[in-house]
C-alpha cells in the first residue's frame, strides 16, 4: 500500500510505501482482529493522510497497475474514523480476495428525514463532543451483517440548534399588536439571554462559551476561552464551544458569511434535506469547536445549518416551498390584524403527542379575537414535497395534527398566489 497525493490515479512515482508492520495493523484492524495497538496505528495513519491531503492507494492489483484507492475520512456523529472506497467506472475495484474489497459499515445521515419518527428535544447537557476517544471503523465480521443502508438520524448537533431555538422563541412570531422588533439584533439577543438557561457541563453555562459572530473565533478568542476554561471542566465532559453564525450560504466545509471571509470546518456542514425539494439561504449555523486530535488544539469541527426565514426572522424551514407558505401566513396575520384578530405563529421544532401518536404539524396558528376574546387554533400543513415517503408519513400524521386544530393545506399552487390566505382565513370563519 501507498500514500498518493489527492485526485491523483495513484501511478505517480511519488507515492510513499506504507511500512509492511503499519499495513498490517491497519488489515487487522479493518477485519475485526485487531488490538489496541492496531487501531492507535490505524487512526494516526488515517489522522497523517488527511493532514498531509494524501490518499492511500491499495497494492492489491500489483505495482504496474492502476491501484484501487481508498480516501481517509472521519464520521463526525460517531468520532470515528473509517477508509471510504473511491468507485467509479475509471476506478478499478480490489481483488475479491483483498481485505479492503468490501465497503465499511458506518451510519451515516441520510437525505430523507421520516415525518413518522418522534423527535423529542435532546436531553441532558447542550454538549456534543465526547471525551471518550475516537474509533477506527471496523469491517463487519461476516455478510449477514453487511447492512450497507444509509440509516436515517438526526444530527445531535442539529437537536440541539434546535432545543436552543425553541428555549428563545425565534421559532414563534407574537400578533403583531405585541408591536416585538424584528430584527437580527433582536433574535441574537434572544437565543443569547436562552443561552444563559442552559448548561454545557456541570457548573458551565453555555452562555460561557457561546458566541453569534465569527471574529472570536478567526481571531483564535474561541480558543482561548476553551484553554481557560479547561481546567475548571469537569472531568466527564469534553471542553467545547459553540459559534452561531447568520449565513446566505454554505459548500463543502465552508461556511459563507455576509461579509469577511468563510468559515472552515473540519467536517462537511450538514443541513435538512428532503429529497426533491430545494433548500436556499439564509442559514443559522452552529458551530461547534473543540480539541481536534489532528491539529493537536482547538479546531472548529462540525456545524448545522438550518434554514431560517430571513435575517429579521430566525424561524426555521425546511424548504424554499414552506418558505413560500409561512409568507402567506404573515399575510394573513396582517389581514386579521386590520380586522381585529390577533395570530401568533409557531413553528414546532419538536413533536406533539395525542391520543393517536405523535405529530409535528408544519405550523401551529392562534387566532385570538380582541372585540370578543374567542380564541381558535389553526395547523398548517405545506404540501408540496415531491416524495412519496414523506406523502405516506403525512396521511399518518394529519389526524393526529386535527387534534391540535383546524387543518389547513396549502400546495404548491396556492403559495404562490393569495388563495393560500384566503384558505386561512376561511378557516377562521368555520
Amino acid at each position: 500500500m501507498w500514500l498518493i497525493d489527492r485526485d491523483t490515479d495513484g501511478r505517480g512515482s511519488n507515492r510513499i510505501p506504507l511500512p509492511p508492520p503499519l499495513r498490517e495493523a491497519l488489515v487487522r484492524w479493518y477485519v475485526g482482529e485487531g488490538s489496541l495497538h492496531d487501531e492507535k496505528a490505524g487512526i494516526t495513519l488515517v489522522q497523517n493522510a488527511r493532514i498531509g491531503h494524501r490518499w492511500i492507494a491499495c497494492s492489491c492489483l500489483g505495482r504496474d497497475q492502476a491501484p484501487p484507492i481508498l480516501t481517509p475520512a472521519f464520521l463526525s456523529e460517531a468520532e470515528t474514523y473509517y477508509l471510504r472506497r473511491l468507485t467509479s467506472a475509471k476506478r478499478p475495484e480490489h481483488l475479491p480476495e483483498c481485505p479492503f474489497f468490501r465497503d465499511q459499515v458506518t451510519n451515516r445521515i441520510t437525505e430523507v428525514r421520516s415525518r413518522t419518527t418522534p423527535t423529542d428535544p435532546p436531553a441532558g447537557f447542550f454538549e456534543v463532543l465526547r471525551p471518550a476517544p475516537e474509533k477506527l471503523a471496523q469491517r463487519p465480521e461476516d455478510d449477514a451483517s453487511d447492512d450497507r443502508t444509509r440509516n436515517a438520524s438526526i444530527p445531535r448537533l442539529a437537536r440541539l440548534l434546535w432545543r436552543l431555538m425553541h428555549t428563545s422563541g425565534v421559532n414563534r412570531i407574537a400578533p403583531l399588536a405585541y408591536a416585538e422588533e424584528w430584527s437580527i439584533k433582536a433574535e441574537f439577543a434572544a437565543i443569547t439571554r436562552a443561552a444563559a438557561k442552559i448548561e454545557i457541563a456541570p457548573g458551565i453555562e453555555l452562555a460561557r462559551a457561546l458566541w453569534t459572530h465569527a471574529r472570536p473565533l478567526q481571531a483564535n478568542a474561541v480558543y482561548a476561552t476553551l484553554r481557560a476554561l479547561e481546567p475548571h471542566w469537569p472531568k466527564a465532559h469534553a471542553p467545547q464551544g459553540f459559534v452561531l453564525l447568520y449565513a446566505p450560504g454554505f459548500k463543502g466545509q465552508e461556511v459563507y458569511l455576509p461579509d469577511g471571509d468563510p468559515v472552515a470546518i473540519a467536517n462537511r456542514v450538514q443541513s435538512p434535506s428532503i429529497r426533491g425539494n430545494r433548500i436556499s439561504g439564509p442559514f443559522l449555523v452552529l458551530v461547534v469547536a473543540g480539541q481536534y486530535p489532528e491539529a493537536h488544539g482547538y479546531a472548529p469541527l462540525r456545524a448545522y445549518a438550518q434554514p431560517v426565514f430571513n435575517g429579521r426572522l430566525f424561524v426555521p424551514v425546511e424548504s424554499d416551498f414552506e418558505r413560500a407558505v409561512l409568507r402567506r401566513i404573515l399575510e394573513s396575520q396582517r389581514l386579521l390584524h386590520s380586522r381585529g384578530i390577533d395570530l401568533a405563529i409557531d413553528k414546532p421544532l419538536f413533536d406533539t403527542m395525542t391520543p393517536e401518536g405523535p405529530c409535528r404539524p408544519d405550523f401551529v396558528l392562534e387566532a385570538r379575537s380582541r372585540v370578543t376574546g374567542e380564541i381558535r387554533s389553526i395547523v398548517v400543513e405545506a404540501m408540496g414535497f415531491d416524495n412519496d415517503d414523506y406523502a405516506a408519513s403525512k396521511a399518518v400524521t394529519h389526524p393526529r395534527m386535527r387534534r391540535l386544530g383546524a387543518l389547513v393545506t396549502i400546495d404548491r399552487d396556492e403559495a404562490e398566489t393569495e388563495s393560500a390566505v384566503a384558505k386561512i382565513v376561511s378557516a377562521l370563519d368555520a
